[in-house]
């Protein structure tokens, strides 16, 4: 089974965003975040996380990137329920129990995302206000095998 963990390319996610996650933290669109915001919502640190942060769900920061990575049902149960009480603590759900249906099915859209690439895949989302919502894409980045030619000098 796949999940997502962030990933830093550099020290960017730390000034763009109110909360960065945690390299390594698993991850999840968090898109849910954003579903009665609108145009006046979409200002500075807050646009960049509605416009390309996925969330981490230890912190509840956000990232830029993540990478796909082999992760345990065990792993997934506690994510589960660690998303289930952010929906008590942060989005007035009336219990744990009640949001782990929904919990539920945020961990296992991720799941689906990532089961289709291999480890190490690179993934980048993006989301735009419509007049239906909130529109998220993703973008998917291989990874590549890298020669050393491609990074050596050779000399005569």
């Amino acid at each position: 089974m796949m999940l997502a963990r962030a990933i830093h390319f550099d020290e960017s996610d730390m000034n763009v965003f109110h909360a960065p996650a945690r390299t390594g933290e698993w991850c999840v669109p968090g898109g849910f975040e954003f579903s009665n915001w609108t145009e006046a919502d979409l200002t500075g640190k807050a646009r960049q996380s509605f416009s390309n942060g996925w969330l981490g769900v230890e912190t509840f920061g956000r990232v830029t990137f993540v990478a796909t990575a082999q992760i345990e049902p065990a792993e997934v149960t506690a994510l589960t329920e660690a998303l289930a009480r952010h929906f008590v603590t942060f989005y007035g759900a009336p219990s744990a129990e009640a949001a782990m249906p929904v919990a539920q099915e945020e961990i296992e859209q991720m799941i689906d995302l990532c089961s289709e690439h291999p480890a190490n895949t690179v993934l980048t989302i993006a989301r735009e206000l419509t007049d239906a919502g909130v529109r998220e894409s993703f973008r998917i980045i291989e990874s590549q095998d890298a020669g050393l030619d491609m990074f050596a000098v050779h000399g005569n």
